[in-house]
């Protein structure tokens, strides 16, 4: 049923780990408070994320391992949604207990679980064994801080205000594609991403970016959507990297969206749209 995904060498599970229970499809402000809490035991921490549900994921599976990892997490339990849906949380619990031997529980004070979601924090703490934190909703400027609150800022193309919820920037990662190269033929040569499936909608458009490569880091111009100036309907994520002079082919790379620059609109002709991506690039590079 569940995968494990150990990102560091506490794997000592039978002597107690703590658990960090939630959808967990990435780390908001509210998620970091939790898992500070449960470094503070001292135990092994694990992080809980489900796939396959009815939404989208902020990150995929591969970016989410990225973010915990870089965020101290010892490991990751992956639950697919379709087989814990129907458990009821006494079956959700022991499965738990079964697999981690967990000697502490951290969640938010709106985590439910089981089948129809009727297990709460409270149903936590009757089942005993296992030492329960609560903590409180994170709220910024009168707004819970959630997931699905964050997917629709990142829908509107408010990558700026997702950024502030995340405690980092919102970004995608993904192998570079060799694509139409039209690009290089204006001076703009750009390292070509799909998009992920299972990832949750960006707003269409060009993004002020940012991309690390051999641990330098550049200021970039991100297309992602169609090309209409080229009569090309292909959906790519499509990154001029400024500054950059190699081959990217086949690297993976984690591209981070700073803000929305403008709406993807039709040019006449190449030498036009070279003219608007002098512009884009000036403006990125004011920027800090």
């Amino acid at each position: 049923m569940l995968k494990r995904v150990f990102l560091t060498e506490k794997r000592n599970i039978a002597a107690g780990t703590a658990m960090l229970l939630g959808g967990f499809d990435g780390l908001h402000v509210g998620h970091r408070r939790l898992l500070a809490c449960a470094k503070d035991s001292g135990f092994p921490v694990g992080i809980m994320t489900i796939v396959g549900g009815k939404e989208d994921g902020l990150f995929t599976f591969a970016e989410r391992e990225r973010i915990f990892k870089e965020n101290g997490v010892d490991f990751v339990f992956e639950l697919p949604f379709s087989e814990i849906k129907d458990l009821s949380p006494d079956e959700f619990i022991r499965l738990l207990r079964r697999e981690f031997s967990p000697k502490l529980f951290v969640c938010g004070e709106d985590f439910r679980f089981g089948a129809q979601a009727v297990g709460t924090p409270e149903t936590l703490k009757k089942v005993g064994q296992v030492c329960v934190e609560v903590l409180p909703l994170v709220e910024i400027d009168g707004e819970k801080v959630s997931s699905r609150y964050i997917k629709t800022l990142v829908g509107a193309g408010e990558t700026e205000k997702a950024t502030a919820l995340l405690g980092e920037r919102f970004f995608l990662m993904g192998e570079v594609q060799k694509d139409r190269q039209v690009g290089r033929t204006i001076g703009f040569p750009t390292a070509n991403i799909a998009y992920p499936q299972g990832k949750c909608p960006l707003k269409k458009g060009v993004y002020e970016t940012r991309v690390a490569v051999d641990g330098k880091t550049y200021k970039g111009i991100t297309n992602y959507g169609a090309r209409p100036t080229f009569a090309d309907e292909k959906v790519w994520t499509e990154t001029y990297l400024d500054g950059f002079d190699g081959d990217l082919y086949g690297c993976t790379l984690k591209v981070e969206f700073v803000r929305y620059l403008r709406d993807i609109r039709k040019f006449d002709g190449a030498e036009d749209l070279k003219a608007q991506l002098i512009k884009d690039i000036r403006t990125v590079r004011e920027h800090d």
